[in-house]
């Protein structure tokens, strides 16, 4: 236990006395670096309980909707390379019509979706098509758009179908199946060891997997134990795992791009050294300063009344990118409490909490997880959980080592 004594005294240390003490996580790890690389790491718990496996800065772990900042990344690539572009109507690729059907005027555009600006809503998880299904079908559903605003009048609410859209997209344009593109164009150039849904992840990264269990202990995702997934994708109960059913850009919510990368802290750290270096990692090039920019410069902000912030969480907004904190009535986004303007995306789902954040005007940069915390976890002294926020802090403490 000395571990978790460590963790209360880093909390109290944080200055977190005003609010509930987070409970003890199953497993943490963070990492703290700058442009260079890192300043310092920490891990702590069970990586595989059932085993006894300690959980380490290596060990790949399902980050949640820190997966879309990485899916923008792809995304970017391929403007650059004249295969998409930000503000075209996407239905030009996707090769249907996508519309809200309140709006049936208006164009739905790459910028819209990677910004939660586009009318697409989240209903009963729909964004987890399963095997068969496709994302026209989901789309068809008036239940998927907003009716009072529609795409263009830049509402946010923040809503995970968006990337099964972008999935599908991705797929159309590349003619490759989405876990396997942005393996071979986004993750290999960056030499990490990551994967969307498992299929392209090494031996070694399963090996290394981190489950993801519910507070009673009882296993939720990930369950592996140095196996491969009997199935990598969602199927309906008593549906064959036959990923022959696969159809090109038919259903892009099949490898997660909304939430499903398994990446280690460290990988993350490679991400945020890439884009603190403007695009480039250990010399090689995989984005232009301009699209780094592009993605960082925010598309919406909260104005009091143009979204729905998740109690003060979201406030300003770019292209799959959060900045924080946002100095606005009704806004609670600084889990730092330093009020240190910083980009990134935080995670969320299956009792994890996850988190990458760049301070680009000093040039350093975090990422950590915490698991085993349940749906409701106690909230801190801003809109994100107590838990993280000591997360946040501790891997903040290693910058000024």
């Amino acid at each position: 236990m000395r571990w978790a004594l460590s963790i209360l005294a880093a909390f109290a240390l944080a200055g977190c006395t005003s609010v509930r003490l987070p409970p003890v996580p199953l497993a943490q790890a963070g990492v703290a670096f700058d442009r260079n690389g890192e300043l310092g790491a920490f891990a702590e718990g069970m990586a595989d309980p059932q085993s006894g496996r300690a959980v380490t800065p290596d060990d790949p772990v399902r980050v949640a909707s820190v997966s879309k900042l990485v899916v923008a990344v792809g995304v970017m690539k391929l403007v650059e390379a004249g295969r998409l572009d930000l503000d075209s109507d996407v239905s030009r690729w996707l090769g249907w019509s996508l519309r809200n059907p309140a709006f049936s005027d208006r164009a739905i555009t790459l910028r819209q979706l990677l910004s939660h600006t586009s009318s697409v809503r989240d209903h009963d998880d729909q964004y987890a098509i399963s095997l068969g299904g496709s994302v026209q079908a989901e789309m068809a559903n008036p239940k998927s758009w907003d009716v009072t605003h529609g795409p263009g009048d830049g509402y946010f609410t923040y809503s995970n179908m968006n990337f099964p859209i972008v999935g599908s997209i991705v797929e159309r344009v590349t003619g490759e199946r989405f876990d396997i593109w942005m393996r071979a164009n986004v993750l290999d150039p960056m030499k990490i060891d990551a994967c969307y849904n498992w299929p392209t992840c090494s031996d070694a990264a399963i090996a290394r997997a981190v489950e993801l269990d519910a507070p009673d202990g009882k296993p939720v995702k990930d369950d592996l134990h140095g196996k491969r997934p009997a199935c990598p994708v969602f199927v309906k109960e008593g549906k064959p795992c036959d990923l022959s059913l696969w159809r090109l850009g038919e259903n892009g919510s099949l490898f997660a791009p909304q939430g499903g990368l398994r990446i280690s802290v460290r990988g993350l750290e490679r991400v945020g050294r890439m884009l603190l270096n403007g695009g480039t990692l250990d010399g090689a090039q995989i984005l232009s300063s301009q699209s780094v920019e592009a993605m960082f410069s925010p598309v919406w902000r909260f104005d009091g009344r143009n979204g729905d912030t998740d109690h003060g969480f979201y406030c300003t907004y770019g292209l799959a990118t959060q900045t924080i904190p946002t100095p606005a009535r009704g806004c609670s986004d600084d889990p730092a409490g330093d009020g240190i303007t910083r980009v990134g995306h935080a995670g969320d789902a299956y009792g994890l909490r996850s988190g990458l954040w760049l301070d680009r005007a000093h040039g350093t940069g975090v990422a950590f997880f915490v698991t085993g915390l349940g749906d409701d976890p106690p909230r801190g002294r801003s809109a994100f959980r107590a838990a993280e926020e000591l997360a946040f802090s501790r891997s903040l403490a290693r910058i000024a080592r």
